[in-house]
């Protein structure tokens, strides 16, 4: 396999498979070597800047996960082991650094520079991918370590975690008053469910349980606390533990903690098909449309949709099993991307940081004009790599588990082609044959196999070394 060889993909509409190919061709461009200020493939992945060079750990975290499907062009934990090797003694680890001068960068919204904690996420996700069981060993003191010293400067008596919401990213949220964020909290409970997962993997059950209790804990209060049943939402509280009235997509990270019952996540997931709160034309805002701060403009986060943000709203679908409507929505967003990088009216676009919330087009803010970044990579490949991977072509893979599972809403001829697991290259792609509906697959070792069709067959086969097809009326 040669350095250019990235996994293709099959989809009905090209436009899908062109913008795919053009993130991996474009995300080159950011990755920068902070010693020459150079693009070398070996830099770190960064919007590039010639003042400063400023490595993020939100964005570091989310695009691992469109990383790990490059077939190893890119190193997908790059950016995490940067933060791991920034880890102070106390356990902190900052949310942003300048590369050129390896310092820490905090302000006064944020002065202990803390980062969403979603370290332990993205690692069993890795672990997923990779199988490596040794980096999971080798990385878990420092994630304890970093857990422990969020515990000593963060966590109230109550429970819950106080944080400065722009911990989050959201910046110019309104959400004045917020002593307790919904999102933050959530984030904990995300980490805390994961770090159990890594401790699983790790065979240590007194690590597991820990983390299991420290989920059960916080869901518990986020439940009893933070959900609203009038408003049907999640909403930050203040410092007395009183419900603040916004709604913004902090208000979802709970689906991705599977904190909500059915009950409560029906009412939260109701709001993305209602044009009054998240129902807008471009799925999501990050502000509710009824709100008075909401402008169609999206100001940052007064409305403007975020690649990452809807990423995670997506992917807390899954966990609630609506894999139509998370379908249905990522390929309304990318349809949203493929305008503004290709406008109507011939001029020229370009991949964006954030977009508008009800047409077409990048989002506009009248206080500033650097808004959005253009050639904006270090999330656009969550949308255009990874969606299109896990929910537009319906594939979850584990390498540990020698797992494919592949969940196809409606017969369409796609699939992927020549994906790198390890050192075994899988081909899945569906076509209509002569004989009907075919699947077609090649393989170098074997793995399981798990069907699901149209929610009316699912079967579980295993896939042998070599070539080899089923028929869909046969299973």
């Amino acid at each position: 396999m040669n350095k250019k060889d990235f996994p293709k993909i099959h989809f009905y509409d090209q436009d899908f498979v062109d913008i795919y190919d053009k993130t991996w061709n474009w995300l080159s461009s950011s990755w920068v070597n902070p010693k020459t200020n150079e693009i070398a493939p070996d830099g770190y992945f960064v919007f590039p800047n010639e003042d400063k060079l400023v490595i993020d750990q939100f964005e570091s975290i989310f695009s691992s996960f469109f990383l790990v499907y490059s077939n190893k062009n890119y190193t997908a934990e790059k950016n995490l082991d940067y933060f791991y090797s920034k880890q102070e003694e106390n356990g902190a680890i900052r949310w942003k650094y300048d590369l050129k001068t390896n310092e820490k960068i905090v302000d006064d919204s944020n002065p202990e520079g803390l980062g969403m904690p979603l370290f332990a996420w993205a690692e069993f996700n890795l672990y997923h991918k990779s199988a490596n069981k040794r980096r999971v060993k080798d990385i878990m003191p420092v994630l304890l370590n970093y857990m422990n010293w969020i515990d000593a400067n963060f966590k109230q008596p109550n429970g819950l975690y106080s944080a400065p919401p722009t911990a989050s990213t959201m910046h110019n949220s309104p959400r004045e008053g917020t002593y307790y964020p919904i999102d933050f909290n959530t984030a904990m409970a995300i980490n805390a469910l994961n770090m159990s997962s890594l401790g699983d993997i790790l065979n240590d059950k007194e690590l597991s349980f820990q983390y299991k209790r420290a989920y059960f804990s916080l869901k518990t209060r986020i439940n009893s606390l933070m959900w609203d049943s009038e408003t049907g939402f999640y909403h930050d509280l203040d410092k007395d533990e009183q419900k603040l009235p916004q709604k913004t997509i902090a208000g979802f990270w709970p689906l991705l903690a599977e904190i909500p019952n059915a009950d409560k996540a029906d009412a939260l997931i109701a709001h993305l098909s209602n044009p009054k709160t998240f129902g807008t034309d471009h799925p999501f805002p990050t502000l509710s449309a009824d709100s008075p701060e909401f402008t169609e403009d999206g100001d940052f986060f007064h409305g403007s949709v975020y690649p990452a943000f809807n990423f995670m709203l997506i992917k807390g679908l899954e966990k609630y099993q609506r894999y139509d409507l998370a379908r249905e929505c990522t390929i309304r967003h990318l349809y949203f991307i493929l305008e503004a990088l290709s406008p109507a009216d011939g001029s020229k676009g370009d991949l964006y940081e954030a977009y508008l919330p009800c047409k077409e087009g990048p989002a506009v803010s009248k206080s500033s004009e650097d808004f959005p970044k253009k050639h904006y990579m270090l999330t656009i490949g969550l949308s255009t790599i990874a969606l299109m991977i896990e929910n537009v072509i319906g594939l979850s893979i584990s390498l540990p588990r020698k797992t494919v599972d592949w969940i196809i809403p409606n017969l369409e001829i796609m699939g992927i082609e020549k994906l790198s697991l390890k050192r075994n290259l899988i081909t899945i792609l569906s076509n209509k044959s002569p004989r009907g509906w075919e699947i077609q697959m090649e393989s170098e070792k074997l793995y399981y196999f798990t069907i699901n069709i149209l929610d009316q067959k699912k079967k579980t086969l295993p896939i042998p070394s070599g070539k080899c097809s089923m028929l869909i009326d046969k299973l």
